[in-house]
């Protein structure tokens, strides 16, 4: 094929492109070249998709296969005007952040509600829109917490650092709660994948769930780390001021109630292609990832996380 890639730059879109090219495929990156640069192997075009005429640099061109990760429907709704009846398969990937009931388990793409579209909202219903505008002819991914080496949101990562170190850890309650995830190693084979065999419609690309405890024990036991957990429950973490997603001072682990439902029925995905490298080999891999290139973690520091395991013990008598 010749694929069409805007972005592959920087993470997924740069594994998508790997992929791709190691399949055989002939790649062109489009980007601002902001990011980085193109894998070795590809062609990279410079495009701006925030003006106007932004991707004449592509005009004339065809491709078998095109790759979308945008989050803003402008930029969307100009690709498909400039681009459209020159690609012959277009993938999106959007996110499972574009669900309405973050609550009900085991929901399913297919019939899943949606928050409303909009077209300058925040990221789920931006990204609804830009769903809307691909309409059912295209492949949209709807990807969950994408994890591995070149994570840059440093979410992952802080987890396997921690982990690493050992002793006592401080992690959400509760522990028989669903966590998901996908190695972006994974996720690019499998969109390249949906690419080749013309795929269509909305797939929720993530694994398989497993429990946050056995999340936690089985990064640590892949890292030949020694762990005990202290489960806070919530109610706890607000008090103390501690986030639940990423950034600093957080406990960068999705809970069910504040980043989808972290079940979803993924066999759909699975059947249509979509395998899973193990946990333990992501784990090892990031962990090697993050010594060797000093990759981003994000979270809370070593002192703080002592700090909040005495207030737990001393809240606890």
């Amino acid at each position: 094929m010749r694929m069409l890639v805007l972005g592959g730059t920087r993470f997924l879109g740069r594994r998508i492109a790997e992929q791709a090219m190691g399949l055989g495929h002939a790649v062109t990156c489009a980007a601002r070249g902001l990011s980085g640069a193109a894998p070795p192997g590809a062609r990279f075009v410079t495009v701006d998709r925030d003006r106007a005429d932004g991707l004449d640099a592509l005009k004339g061109e065809w491709f078998d296969a095109a790759v979308d990760v945008a989050r803003h429907p402008a930029q969307v709704q100009g690709a498909l005007a400039a681009l459209e009846v020159r690609i012959g398969h277009w993938t999106f990937v959007s996110t499972i952040s574009v669900y309405a009931d973050t609550q009900t388990r085991g929901q399913r793409a297919g019939t899943a509600p949606l928050l409303a579209p909009a077209e300058n909202g925040p990221y789920g219903p931006a990204k609804v829109a830009c769903e809307r505008a691909f309409g059912d002819a295209a492949l949209i991914c709807r990807a969950g917490l994408i994890v591995g080496p070149g994570d840059p949101t440093g979410r992952f990562g802080s987890w396997i650092a921690r982990l690493a170190r050992g002793g006592e850890v401080l992690a959400p309650a509760a522990p028989e709660d669903p966590v998901q995830l996908i190695d972006a190693r994974d996720l690019a084979a499998w969109i390249v994948h949906g690419a080749e065999r013309g795929l269509a419609g909305p797939f929720d690309a993530v694994a398989p769930a497993c429990t946050r405890r056995a999340f936690l024990d089985r990064c640590a036991d892949a890292l030949g780390a020694a762990c005990t957990y202290a489960w806070a429950d919530p109610a706890f973490l607000d008090r103390h001021g501690v986030g639940r997603d990423s950034g600093r001072f957080s406990l960068p682990l999705p809970l069910p109630d504040t980043i989808g439902d972290a079940s979803r029925d993924v066999s759909a995905t699975v059947a249509a292609g979509l395998t899973v490298r193990p946990l333990e080999e992501t784990a090892r891999d990031t962990l090697h990832w993050l010594e060797t290139t000093g990759g981003p973690v994000t979270g809370l520091t070593a002192d703080e996380e002592a700090t909040l395991l005495a207030a737990w013990h001393a809240e606890r008598g």
